[in-house]
């Protein structure tokens, strides 16, 4: 299953402390090869509908919005979408 993962945010702590949540998140589930794309950028943010940051994208579905979840979560999520690997 291709994966799409994206931060949204202005470049914040908690923005780049739910990049490294993600990140874990792909390893635990076994999708390391998986790029995490940070957007900062204000205007594309907005663009997204999202109004609160940092949010986490997945395949165009938001899954947080101003505030920064476990990577035990996110993995959680992942396995939900069937974005697992073979563990």
């Amino acid at each position: 299953m291709e994966l799409n993962v994206i931060v949204l945010g202005v470049g914040c702590d908690k923005c780049r402390t739910l990049v490294a949540h993600a990140r874990e998140a792909l390893a635990e589930v076994g999708r390391e090869e998986v790029e995490v794309r940070q957007v900062n950028d204000l205007d594309e943010v907005t663009d997204m509908g999202v109004l609160l940051t940092p949010a986490l994208i997945i395949n165009d579905l938001v899954l947080s919005s101003g505030r920064v979840i476990s990577p035990q979560k996110i993995a959680q999520y992942l396995r939900r979408l069937g974005a697992g690997g073979a563990r």
